[in-house]
């Protein structure tokens, strides 16, 4: 055995969601449990109306950010409300207190969004997660999967929405599968697998994948101005999220720390273009980004000590033109 490697019965033992971790110590994330659809005729079940669905969220979870993003850039603050949890999260999962940025439901006077998930499903026992899309009108969950949930936002609502915004359009959607197939599994998921990782060797399997993809990704950018070509997609604001958290804190705290974005030729350029795209930076609330990650897993940061640093300045120039 290596230098580093600790032998446990059970590598599980040591996991910060154990149901979500395999014998080899891999983090395997959880299925997303409700996966209905709105679309604007109703087909589905689920009618695209204005005021009908809300939205939970947190400010700190990447996966909800891009719904949070993508509800800006659709301009459908008036159509969709939405509400924030407190970025600190428990063992009894998200709640909703009062504070900066966040505070109480407003729909359903919920106090733990896991309220959410058994109002829809008694049932239900797995992780509470987000973005959740309610409907008010069965008073249920319709869809807690991210990537669900920002295709619907960016097309059903188009008749009160800015339909001229389209970030999965028709001609360049084999492309955006492609990309966001291995954006997913080694970037956006794959920091989770290397900073929840209870092995040596599935760390280091999450980690080489990790940074073989950002590479790769740096490279892309060379040759297109976006990944999936001239325009901006839904893969460049599902892996933006995941880009704009990576050095205050899965770089330190998941130990994702090989290269910085900052230290990438044309990623850290790239990232800060989406930063300053219209209504996009005051999506980001560093504050909560980071009080939820070093204040949440206990498994991780037993001192919950949250770092003062890093100073990044994502408003400087992007120079992309």
């Amino acid at each position: 055995m290596s230098a580093g490697r600790v032998a446990t019965a059970d590598p599980r033992d040591r996991a910060q969601f154990r149901d979500e971790t395999d014998d080899r110590g891999r983090f395997v994330r959880q299925k997303s449990r409700f996966r209905d659809l709105v679309t604007a005729d109703g087909s589905s079940g689920y009618r695209a109306q204005p005021g009908r669905y809300h939205l939970y969220v947190s400010r700190a979870c990447p996966w909800a950010h891009r719904s949070i993003i993508v509800r800006r850039l659709k301009r459908l603050e008036d159509v969709i409300s939405m509400s924030v949890v407190d970025p600190v999260r428990d063992e009894r999962g998200w709640a909703f207190r009062p504070g900066r940025g966040h505070g109480e439901d407003p729909v359903n006077g919920f106090h733990l969004l896991s309220e959410a998930y058994l109002a829809t499903d008694p049932e239900f026992r797995g992780r509470i997660t987000v973005p959740v899309l309610w409907d008010r009108e069965t008073s249920r969950i319709v869809n807690n999967e991210s990537g669900d949930v920002i295709r619907i936002l960016n097309s059903a609502f188009d008749e009160w929405g800015d339909r001229s915004v389209d970030l999965y359009p028709e001609d360049l959607r084999e492309e955006i599968d492609r990309v966001n197939e291995r954006v997913y599994r080694t970037v956006n998921n794959g920091v989770y697998r290397a900073g929840f990782a209870t092995t040596q060797e599935a760390y280091e399997e999450a980690f080489d994948a990790l940074f073989a993809t950002l590479d790769d990704l740096d490279r892309l950018l060379g040759a297109r101005r976006y990944l999936a070509g001239d325009r901006v997609t839904e893969a460049d604001w599902r892996l933006f999220t995941t880009l704009v958290r990576f050095d205050a804190v899965y770089a330190l705290h998941f130990k994702c720390n090989l290269r910085r974005i900052v230290d990438y030729l044309r990623l850290w350029p790239y990232v800060r273009e989406l930063y300053q795209w219209p209504r996009v930076a005051e999506t980001v609330d560093m504050d909560h980004i980071k009080r939820h990650y070093y204040l949440t897993h206990g498994s991780i940061n037993p001192i919950g000590i949250v770092p003062k640093g890093p100073d990044t300045d994502f408003s400087q120039p992007h120079g992309r033109g």
